[in-house]
C-alpha cells in the first residue's frame, strides 16, 4: 500500500482529486490533505508519505519549496498539477526528480498513470534504502523477496482494509473483524490508524463516500437509493457524512457533475 498526500489550497480542487479515483483499486491511499506549502511540508516530515501530489501556487510555502525542504526530512515520490502558466518551473521540478508534471484540468487517467510511475519509483527507492541497511542480503532484496517482506501492509490492516472493500455495502464494524483476527477492537483500531491515519470507521465512511461519488457520476441512481446500496440505512446520516468530505451535498455533486458532462 502506498500512502498519499494530497497538497493542494483551492478545496474545490484538492476534493476533486481526492475523489476522482479509486484509490485502493491502485494500491495507494490518501493519508492525509494539506491545504498549503508550509502544511506539506510539516505533514510530510509528520507522516513520511511515500507519494506527494502538489499544486506549485500556493500560500506560506509554494510547491517546489516545499518539496525540496521536504526531502531533506524524507523521501518521497511527487507529482505536481500546475496551471498552464506555470509549466516554465519543470526544469526546477526535474531537478528535483519530480516524478510527474501535469497540467490542469487533470483527467482521471493523466492522474492513474502518473500514480504508477510514482510507484515505481518508490519501489526503486525502497529497494535502494533496504540494500543500504542489509548489505549482506542484496541478492534475496534483488530477487524482491526481501523487499516483499520489508514494505507490504501488515497483514492485520491488509485483511481489515479487503473486509471494507468486500462488504462496505453491509452493516459492519471493526468488532467483526475482532473473532477472525483474534485480536481486540483497541489494538486493531491503533494499528490501522498507524499505517493508514484514519480510524477504522472513519475509513469505512470514507470508502462508502467514494463509491457513493462514482455512483453519482453515472447519474442513473436517485441519491437515497445510493445511500442503501453503498451501506447507509439512515438516509440522513449519508448526507451529513457526505458533506462533511465532499463539502457539499450528494444533489449539489450531481449537479455539478451532470452540468460539467452537459
Amino acid at each position: 500500500m502506498f500512502k498519499v498526500l494530497l497538497v493542494e489550497d483551492e478545496d474545490m480542487i484538492r476534493r476533486g482529486i481526492r475523489f476522482s479515483i479509486d484509490w485502493l483499486k491502485y494500491d495507494c491511499i490518501v493519508i492525509k490533505e494539506a491545504l498549503n506549502g508550509q502544511d506539506g511540508y510539516e505533514k510530510i516530515c509528520d507522516l513520511e508519505p511515500d507519494i506527494v501530489i502538489t499544486d506549485i501556487n500556493m500560500p506560506i510555502m509554494d510547491g517546489i519549496s516545499m518539496i525540496r525542504e521536504g526531502l531533506q526530512k524524507h523521501t518521497f515520490s511527487s507529482i505536481i498539477i500546475s496551471g498552464y502558466n506555470e509549466f516554465h518551473l519543470a526544469k526546477q521540478a526535474l531537478q528535483l526528480g519530480v516524478t510527474e508534471f501535469l497540467v490542469k484540468p487533470l483527467e482521471d487517467d493523466q492522474l492513474i498513470a502518473a500514480l504508477e510511475s510514482a510507484k515505481a519509483k518508490v519501489d526503486l527507492i525502497r529497494k535502494y534504502e533496504i540494500i543500504s541497511n542489509h548489505p549482506q542480503e542484496k541478492e534475496e532484496i534483488l530477487n524482491s523477496k526481501f523487499l516483499e517482506k520489508e514494505t507490504k501492509t501488515s497483514k492485520y490492516v491488509s485483511r481489515m482494509i479487503t473486509y471494507v472493500q468486500e462488504n462496505y455495502a453491509k452493516k459492519i464494524s471493526i468488532h467483526d473483524l475482532v473473532e477472525q483476527l483474534d485480536l481486540s477492537a483497541y489494538y486493531l483500531n491503533q494499528k490501522f490508524k498507524a499505517e493508514t491515519s484514519y480510524t477504522f470507521n472513519e475509513f469505512l465512511n470514507r470508502y462508502r463516500i467514494q463509491k457513493s461519488i462514482d455512483l453519482l457520476k453515472s447519474g442513473d441512481n436517485k441519491v437515497y437509493t445510493i445511500a442503501q446500496d453503498i451501506g447507509f440505512s439512515d438516509y440522513k446520516y449519508f448526507i451529513s457524512i457526505f458533506k462533511k468530505y465532499a463539502h457539499v451535498t450528494p444533489s449539489q455533486y450531481q449537479e455539478y457533475f451532470g452540468d460539467k458532462n452537459g
